[in-house]
């Protein structure tokens, strides 16, 4: 599935969720939890690559500029979160 069809997805199935601007090709899914509503689920090392190349950060600048400005930015419950694929 492309970032647009995803991202439709997304707007179609789960209106509420939030979503990572500039981050539509980390998107993984949506992660659910027991009572809790999906929220989408991204990539943390792709968050990384797309920082370095569109903002030609090196990797430790990505990094500190992910923590705090992307993971650090919680706004609620419909919050992204990111997962460390192993």
């Amino acid at each position: 599935m492309n970032v647009e069809d995803k991202k439709a997805f997304i707007a179609e199935n789960y209106p509420d969720v939030l979503v990572a601007d500039g981050f539509g090709d980390a998107i993984l899914g949506i992660a659910e939890r027991y009572g809790e509503s999906g929220v989408v689920l991204y990539d943390k090392t792709k968050c990384i690559k797309i920082l370095m190349k569109r903002d030609s950060m090196t990797e430790q600048e990505a990094y500190e500029f992910f923590n705090y400005n992307v993971i650090g930015a919680y706004v609620g419950e419909h919050t992204p979160c990111f997962a460390e694929i192993l």
